[in-house]
């Protein structure tokens, strides 16, 4: 055992004699790091991927290599005396060495900086600096402000100083755009706009001069800009529909023009507004690289459906991109002049009735070029009324700078009953038209027409005659049948010689004028029956209405509606297909007015009437005589007004809706007032039958009488003489 223990002793003591002879011939070798190798090579570092060897007189340490760090906080360790684990720099206590402009991110056994916008990383000090973005547009040659604009490097970024006419919206970082604030402009003396427009194109003329100086600054925000103009825009449009084509494009220039303007100063990127007139959403993107994606724009009555590529264009990027989509609630263009280009380019359309079946919309985008875009915009449009037309086709259309609808770059993908949807290949404002293929007068339409006016100017021509010749019936309710009978004949030959008579256009306005004004005066007529009935029952004595109240109610009440009327709105007399008023504008209101204020007017006459007549017909003595008269002649009054308002309210819808069976109605009415007018205040009048018979007697015994005179030829002379003395006999009583 002894013996053992004494052969261990001496073999350790061999090796390491051997070593420390290996280490002196190591130092003594020409390569040392043999002797580091050999060295540490004895040794067990735990790690070598997290530990180095380190040499240490006549042996060696194991140390941590940068990134890691020992279990026990030890700088250097025996190999046995511990490991190495990664050191988390990024939760250092004592220091974050990206901070306080990028953020840390550890990794095994290193860390990695991730630098916010506006700085770099640093390679020798590994921490985030700023970034001079100034100086690298320099060294690259790029105009990052564009070209009216100065850079100015700022810590983590920069600012663009721009010059007069230009202007970066108050965005520092945004490269200046130009400004053109001619655009506002309050229109010229030739085309004034429309009242409440001028406000709005100074203030945003005003708001533009402001952007525009060198380093301006707009007082207030966007979006309160945005509201002052549509609160403003809505007065202009309540006020009526604009007057002319011109009006219509100012109105639509300015408030596109408006909204590039003010959606770069809005807040935020998504803007929806709606007013009783108007309703609109904006969309902003903002940022140092184009903004790519779709885009949906949605209002009550329209959609849009785009891309930011479109919206943004290709041209010079600003450093935002805007997208708007505006409706028009109460914003009607039918013009007549307006539809002339879409007449133009189809033959067929000549027949054609046009009229705008949609809201208008307007598509604004921040891209100054939108005459040919590279995709098409989508535009979903709904109709004004759920219909479906067999005889209709609906046309996508949009404003042109000539103030006429067109169809250039626009078309119909699909529609229904309810929507439309058009492809556009430009921008502007858009509507959906549709037309209808107006009513064809058939022969059996014509020649109703012709045969029953023809009967009814007969029996008016014969109505005339009985009033104006009839003595023992003369009084003021027959003057007023008699003028009311004038007018009537002289309407219907209006309307029988010239309703169709479109060319010249002055002949057209003229009929129209005419039909305006005699229509109009039958109804005033037909007032005046109305009081003189009421004044027959309850002012029993002194009833008559002198002549010139008469007249002045009959025929000037008439004259001076059409005069004003004929002042307002001189072109909407006549029309393309028919000489009469237009239905567009509410000129037919300056005939419907008058006609249902008569209407009802006459209608508490007539109850008046009849319950007076009630209340007579129960008294112990009553005239019977006059009683029967004024109820005959109430009877008849009523069933004339009944007539005569039946026809207008088919008359109403005959220009307007395409209805062959409305037009015979209208016909078949018309016809019968002539006639129906000649039946109750003439056939059925006992007295003027009687002046028939007592006329048609004469008549009879004056051909009976030359009857007999020629027959008696005796050429006798005492028959000769005898029929003279009859003759002479008969003569003489007469």
């Amino acid at each position: 055992m002894g013996f053992g223990k004494e052969l261990l002793i001496l073999g350790l003591l061999g090796m390491l004699g051997q070593c420390v002879i290996d280490c002196h011939q190591g130092q003594n070798s020409e390569n040392d790091e043999n002797l580091e190798v050999d060295m540490c090579s004895l040794g067990q570092c735990e790690d070598q991927n997290s530990t180095s060897c380190l040499i240490r007189g006549d042996g060696y340490n194991c140390t941590c290599k940068p990134g890691y760090k020992h279990t026990l906080n030890k700088t250097t360790f025996a190999p046995y005396d511990g490991q190495c684990q990664d050191h988390n720099e990024c939760i250092d206590e004592n220091k974050n060495p990206c901070s306080p402009h990028g953020t840390c991110k550890n990794q095994i056994g290193n860390f990695t900086c991730n630098c916010y916008l506006g700085y770099v990383l640093n390679g020798t000090s590994r921490s985030c600096e700023d970034r001079d973005e100034c100086a690298e547009a320099e060294a690259k040659e790029v105009a990052l402000c564009g070209p009216q604009g100065v850079c100015n490097n700022t810590d983590g970024s920069y600012w663009c100083r721009c010059s007069n006419g230009f202007t970066n919206y108050g965005n520092q970082g945004t490269p200046c755009s130009k400004l053109d604030c001619d655009g506002f402009n309050t229109g010229s003396s030739s085309h004034p706009p429309l009242p409440g427009l001028v406000d709005i194109t100074s203030m945003m003329r005003n708001n533009c001069l402001i952007l525009s100086k060198a380093g301006g600054e707009v007082k207030g925000d966007g979006e309160t800009l945005l509201e002052k103009v549509f609160t403003a825009i809505e007065s202009v449009l309540s006020s009526g529909p604009p007057g002319s084509a011109q009006s219509v494009s100012h109105l639509l220039t300015t408030m596109e023009n408006a909204v590039r303007l003010i959606g770069p100063q809005l807040k935020h990127n998504r803007t929806k507004l709606d007013t009783t007139e108007t309703e609109a959403e904006i969309a902003v993107q903002r940022g140092a690289r184009r903004p790519t994606g779709p885009i949906h724009l949605t209002t009550e009555n329209a959609t849009v459906v785009t891309d930011w590529a479109t919206a943004a264009g290709t041209g010079s990027y600003p450093g935002f991109a805007l997208a708007a989509l505006l409706s028009y609630k109460n914003l009607d263009i039918s013009l007549e002049r307006s539809f002339e280009e879409l007449r133009r380019r189809d033959n067929d359309s000549e027949n054609r009735v046009f009229q705008v079946f949609s809201r208008v919309v307007s598509v604004v985008v921040s891209n100054p070029s939108t005459e040919n875009l590279r995709h098409p915009v989508q535009i979903t449009l709904r109709h004004l009324k759920d219909i479906n037309e067999s005889t209709a086709t609906y046309t996508c259309a949009y404003w042109s700078e000539s103030g006429t609808w067109s169809p250039n770059g626009c078309h119909e993908e699909s529609t229904n009953a309810t929507h439309t949807v058009c492809n556009c290949s430009h921008l502007s404002s858009f509507a959906v038209l549709m037309a209808l293929t107006p009513m064809e007068h058939t022969f059996g339409l014509r020649l109703v027409t012709r045969i029953g006016l023809a009967v009814s100017l007969l029996c008016l021509v014969l109505s005339i005659l009985t009033f104006k010749f009839c003595r023992s019936i003369q009084g003021t309710r027959t003057t007023i049948h008699l003028h009311l009978c004038i007018c009537l004949f002289l309407a219907d030959l209006f309307f029988l010689a010239g309703i169709s008579q479109t060319s010249p256009v002055g002949g057209c306005r003229f009929v129209a004028a005419m039909l305006h004004f005699f229509f109009l005066a039958v109804f005033a007529w037909m007032f005046l029956e109305g009081v003189q009935l009421y004044r027959m029952v309850v002012q029993v004595f002194n009833a008559t209405i002198r002549p010139l109240y008469l007249f002045a109610t009959g025929y000037g009440m008439p004259l001076v509606i059409v005069i004003i009327s004929v002042s307002v709105r001189t072109e909407e007399y006549g029309t393309k297909d028919y000489c009469w008023l237009s239905l567009k504008e509410g000129l037919i209101w300056s005939f419907f007015g008058p006609v249902c204020v008569i209407i009802i007017l006459n209608a508490f006459f007539f109850i008046i009437t009849v319950w007076k007549l009630a209340q007579k017909f129960t008294s112990l003595n009553p005239d019977l005589t006059s009683l029967h008269k004024i109820k005959a002649f109430t009877v008849t009054a009523i069933a004339q007004m009944c007539i005569l308002g039946l026809m207008w309210v088919f008359g109403a819808f005959l220009f307007e809706k395409d209805a062959i069976v409305v037009a015979y109605i209208f016909t078949i009415l018309n016809s019968l007032q002539g006639a129906l007018v000649f039946v109750m205040h003439c056939l059925l009048s006992k007295q003027v039958r009687d002046e028939y018979a007592h006329f048609l007697s004469c008549i009879c015994t004056s051909q009976k009488k030359r009857y007999s005179d020629f027959s008696s030829t005796n050429p006798s002379s005492s028959q000769s003489q005898a029929s003279r003395s009859r003759q002479h006999t008969g003569q003489s009583q007469i």
